[in-house]
């Protein structure tokens, strides 16, 4: 039996602010995190000739994809040797292996492979989570992208209307190392992976049903060379589990409360640490090198959108198509993925990316990896040069611009 913890945010004691915060920054499209959703969303915004600034609350980009070491830039293809996603997402990749890999190198796919080739080979690898992180800050900033790093986003402040179901966020407050400011904003992608701009401006969201399996993922260094080790794993469906699956420990975690995930990190240093001490004494030349410096949750918060997709959507034909995805897990699922899914009409200039998207429990597996990651953001992005009103955007004219960019829309056209 799973163990989810649930702590109630209910506080009696409370205490009064009056803040004035001064306004430091004003951009066009404000992206909130920077993992590859955000960095996906930022630079398709920038391109399209928008003043963006990318909120980042580490130092480094990436997310999950970098500080928390899974390192897997999982399949742009759909395991029968068809290219599904395009666009960023495979730019992305390339930028990932640009000094080099750690493995899996897609040699069908980047060496002009046959058909029979790329259908043996999935058009992934395993990336260096530092050169990534640093190559990708080099791309924003020369499309003059404006990063904050060690900043967090923490509320946002609201146009004055009557009608608050048509509301717009006029500035998003953050604070970092010079304190409590604000940051005038036209348009505002959340990218931040919880969804916290869509809770802090009164969005509808959902939270990931079962909670995160704790993962204790690190590198290290086994005497035979440098490698990651994978201690724990992702969510995986029932009906895949066997005997063999276990957990590391049965505590689940949701993933939006501060302290749970402080408790979190305690518990995936004490279960390396374990490990090894283990494993050196196996292997004396066994050492740690590299750990994870945010926690490895996959699925926490997300939006309700317009639209919510499942598994069930597989091969399903949807007009406002903004990109596909295929499945990581298994091959020949492929998925459009619509527009509607990225919004909610409530916040007319909110829109979101990566694993923020309105997806079900077992669809939101597959839309929280690094191509749809991707494939959302540049959507975001270059919807969010183009409008304030997301609900309001002329579909076709978003489409044509993405497509423009590379992009390939619907299943008809591989």
């Amino acid at each position: 039996m799973w163990q989810l913890f649930i702590r109630e945010n209910v506080y009696m004691e409370r205490i009064a602010e009056t803040l004035s915060t001064p306004v430091t920054h004003e951009c066009d499209v404000l992206v909130a995190g920077g993992g590859v959703a955000g960095i996906a969303a930022a630079l398709s915004a920038a391109r399209q000739g928008s003043r963006v600034i990318l909120l980042e609350k580490q130092f480094m980009l990436g997310g999950l994809a970098t500080a928390g070491l899974v390192t897997i830039y999982l399949p742009l293809c759909d395991g029968k040797g068809h290219q599904i996603s395009f666009g960023i997402a495979e730019e992305l990749l390339r930028l990932s292996v640009q000094y080099g890999y750690e493995k899996d190198y897609p040699t069908a796919w980047l060496e002009g492979g046959s058909l029979e080739e790329k259908t043996q080979q999935r058009f992934q690898v395993r990336y260096n989570a530092q050169l990534f992180a640093m190559t990708a800050e080099q791309l924003l900033l020369k499309e003059g992208v404006t990063i904050l790093y060690g900043t967090s986003a923490c509320s946002v402040a609201m146009a004055d209307k009557v009608d608050v179901a048509n509301d717009k966020i006029t500035a998003v407050i953050v604070e970092n190392k010079s304190g409590r400011t604000a940051i005038k904003v036209k348009s505002v992608i959340d990218a931040t992976g919880d969804a916290d701009i869509c809770a802090m401006a009164g969005v509808e969201t959902a939270l990931f049903g079962p909670g995160n399996i704790l993962a204790a993922w690190h590198y290290c260094e086994n005497g035979r060379g440098y490698d990651l080790c994978m201690l724990g794993y992702a969510e995986i469906p029932e009906e895949d589990r066997t005997e063999e699956t276990k957990t590391l420990i049965a505590r689940r975690f949701r993933g939006v409360d501060g302290q749970e995930l402080s408790e979190m990190m305690q518990l995936t240093h004490e279960r390396i640490l374990e490990e090894v001490v283990r494993k050196k004494q196996e292997n004396p030349a066994y050492m740690p090198v590299t750990i994870a410096t945010i926690p490895q949750i996959r699925m926490t918060r997300r939006i309700v959108g317009g639209y919510t997709m499942e598994t069930s959507d597989e091969r399903k034909d949807f007009e406002d198509s903004v990109g596909m995805i295929s499945n990581w897990k298994k091959r020949g699922p492929v998925y459009e993925v619509p527009y509607r899914a990225l919004y909610s009409a409530k916040v007319k200039n909110l829109i979101t990316a990566g694993r923020n998207i309105s997806a079900g429990d077992a669809m939101w597996d597959v839309t929280r990896v690094i191509p749809a990651c991707a494939v959302t953001g540049e959507a975001a992005g270059v919807a969010a040069s183009m409008t304030d009103d997301f609900a309001a955007l002329d579909t076709a004219r978003l489409q044509e611009k993405l497509m423009d960019c590379g992009v390939k829309l619907f299943y008809s056209q591989l």
